[in-house]
């Protein structure tokens, strides 16, 4: 296979790098890659920089979350589903527990200080005034 085709679901403000109108609450392009293509190479299709991704799910995976992006390698695979999330878009912290999460995902949490469970996502947010 020399190509792979990938469902990506962008939404809320994302939706724009997905050809959706302005004010659309998602879009959803079907991407073709080079087979062999990893999610930085979907990024880059999209014309999107990983920074202005919120959480993001492969196959239902979480996959990265503001602040914490250790999926731009991840190996992409024909009929993967990606959905990208605006930065404003919230992801209650108890849900976080026992959360699905891919590969690169879970050795991040795993090797961070806070093993990912914080609730701020730049420095000093968390501190009170």
């Amino acid at each position: 296979m020399s190509e792979i085709h990938i469902d990506v679901w962008l939404y809320g403000e994302l939706a724009r790098f997905g050809g959706a109108a302005p004010g659309s609450a998602f879009a959803n392009p079907q991407v073709t890659l080079p087979a062999g293509s990893r999610l930085r190479d979907l990024l880059a299709a999209l014309n999107m920089r990983s920074e202005e991704r919120g959480i993001t799910f492969i196959n239902g995976d979480l996959s990265a979350m503001p602040g914490l992006q250790p999926d731009l390698d991840h190996l992409l695979q024909d009929g993967d589903r990606v959905a990208f999330f605006h930065l404003r878009s919230m992801w209650p912290f108890q849900y976080r527990h026992g959360v699905a999460m891919a590969p690169e995902m879970q050795q991040a949490m795993l090797s961070s200080e806070d093993l990912g469970l914080h609730h701020a996502y730049t420095q000093g947010e968390d501190k009170k005034s």
